[in-house]
């Protein structure tokens, strides 16, 4: 007799945020004004674009419910106050796509997206869990919070609009600083 070991899914966790369409709407306006300037960091460049656009917190104090918003269920998910929370905006047109990554580097704790601007189409989230592959439909207002040991990658966006997107890790806060 054959015994198959059990395995168990990796912890994927969503939320909505209230009020999104009007946070939304201010985020990718402030997102449009602040992208363009030269000092920003951007890492990643695949297929003609960054995928990675870091903007300072004070240069994009729109984020800032959605940056409380993520830490609050960060916390309560690892059950500890005391998280730093780095971001990064992520822009796809159409035809592009994020390859398969995860987020190790450090000392992370957790990583989550949330999704400002994603049209039908714009390309799914693709979770890989040793044998299972789930994927999330994205949608405005929603936050995926997930590992950052797990693999994952995006669709191509076949939609004609953008599709904008933060995503962060959250990790534990240096005492140092």
């Amino acid at each position: 007799m054959n015994s198959v070991e059990a395995q168990t899914l990796s912890d994927i966790f969503f939320a909505e945020l209230p009020h999104a369409d009007q946070v939304n709407q201010a985020l990718q306006a402030a997102y449009e004004r602040e992208k363009q300037a030269e000092d920003l960091r951007r890492t990643h460049h695949f297929g003609g674009r960054y995928e990675n656009t870091y903007i300072p917190a004070e240069r994009i104090v729109e984020l800032e419910p959605v940056i409380g918003f993520a830490r609050e269920h960060a916390a309560r998910i690892l059950g500890r106050p005391d998280l730093r929370a780095g971001f990064w905006f992520n822009e796809m047109h159409a035809g592009h796509r994020t390859s398969l990554h995860s987020h190790e580097e450090l000392d992370e704790l957790l990583s989550a997206v949330y999704y400002v601007q994603c049209p039908p189409d714009s390309g799914n989230l693709l979770l890989h869990d040793d044998e299972a592959l789930i994927t999330v439909t994205p949608r405005p207002g929603l936050l995926v919070l997930f590992p950052p040991d797990l693999p994952h990658e995006v669709e191509e966006n076949r939609a004609a609009q953008m599709r904008l997107s933060v995503a962060f890790n959250f990790g534990p806060i240096d005492p140092q600083t």
